[in-house]
């Protein structure tokens, strides 16, 4: 089996974990309430997409 000969740096091995960082989710302004959204998806506020209602919310 193979084992590594010398230990690795701590340089060596964050290096290689640079890449390992949570990524923030894009969000979008809604034009109808202007509450933030994620992109493509129907505003979970007041239930628009691209200017229609697609689904009614209701505001209790």
């Amino acid at each position: 089996m193979a084992n590594p000969k010398r230990r690795h740096s701590r340089q060596r091995r964050d290096k290689r974990r640079t890449n390992w960082k949570i990524k923030t989710n894009s969000l979008s302004v809604c034009p109808q309430c202007k509450s933030a959204k994620l992109p493509h998806r129907v505003c979970p506020t007041c239930g628009y997409y691209k200017g229609k209602e697609v689904v009614s919310v209701d505001i209790a």
